[in-house]
């Protein structure tokens, strides 16, 4: 593996229970710096948010992803979240997420994290799960999951990571149903996964980053970086472009880390690839400067 950053950091990894519904427990596997000698500490901290068109992996998917960021001194909780069809769609996965901004925050101390440095990230369909939180930490329906004893807590984050998302579901949608008109086998499980997840068309047009800014909603803008293979053909660049417009015409700040060659889900298929450890390198940097502004 090649070295993405300045990887000083030895690394624990646990697994604790973060959430409850019912009797089904969901886990966070954290990624916890072990500082050093000087006692370098507290350290940003990022919920990460897996993969799997809203439907299927789970916190194990970017784990690679999540170590070499702890090895960059960033505490790094990839998180399980309800997923259909055994759980609701959409908003359920996203107030699950929501909970878990806010969870971090209230148990910062016990990781050696900073409360006040809390970002969020996410690939594919957990790249725009984390918009969602990132741009709409006061949405009624996203922090429906009451946090015990945390009520001043809120989800609002000091950055937002996006690993190739689904940036227009609608899009994406429209898209695969014209690749499985042409014969596609593929973009009929894609297809699938958008109906079990979403069920209207409607609601992939309101749970839209993109569209979102196109009309001009309110959203709260943190910093943000996006990062995409150059090739990636699941993840439209027409999408990521109209995004990155948008996000700099309402005011945010967005940087675009491309990377040339590589198409979705780089990380995890090409993990020795320098593109790889370059854009690891790129979100631990980011990760670093943005939560330490003021």
């Amino acid at each position: 593996m090649n070295t993405v950053v300045d990887s000083k950091y030895e690394v624990e990894i646990r697994e604790v229970e973060y959430l409850k519904h019912g009797n089904r427990s969901f886990i966070a596997r954290i990624y916890r710096p072990i500082p050093d000698k000087t006692g370098k500490g507290p350290f940003p901290m990022m919920v990460e948010v897996h993969g799997g068109a809203w439907v299927k992996q789970d916190r194990m998917r970017n784990a690679m992803m999540d170590e070499q960021m702890a090895r960059g001194g960033v505490i790094v909780a990839g998180i399980d979240f309800r997923m259909p069809p055994a759980d609701p769609g959409y908003p359920a996965s996203v107030a699950d997420i929501h909970y878990a901004v806010r969870w971090l925050k209230a148990h910062a101390a016990e990781f050696g994290g900073d409360p006040e440095r809390v970002g969020v990230m996410g690939t594919s369909s957990g790249g725009h799960q984390a918009a969602l939180v990132a741009m709409r930490p006061g949405d009624a329906r996203y922090a429906s999951v009451p946090l015990n004893g945390g009520s001043a807590v809120d989800a609002s984050v000091r950055c937002a990571v996006l690993c190739w998302p689904v940036i227009d579901p609608l899009g994406r949608y429209h898209k695969v149903k014209q690749e499985a008109a042409e014969g596609s086998k593929e973009a009929l499980d894609v297809i699938q996964s958008h109906d079990i997840y979403w069920k209207t068309e409607a609601a992939m047009d309101e749970g839209n980053p993109t569209r979102s800014l196109e009309r001009g909603e309110k959203a709260v803008m943190p910093p943000m970086l996006y990062v995409q293979g150059a090739v990636d053909k699941a993840h439209p660049r027409p999408h990521l472009d109209r995004f990155v417009a948008e996000y700099g015409k309402a005011g945010g700040r967005l940087e675009l880390h491309l990377v040339e060659g590589m198409s979705q889900n780089f990380m995890n298929e090409n993990p020795d690839a320098k593109g790889t450890a370059d854009a690891i390198a790129r979100i631990i940097r980011f990760v670093h400067e943005e939560t330490a502004r003021r």
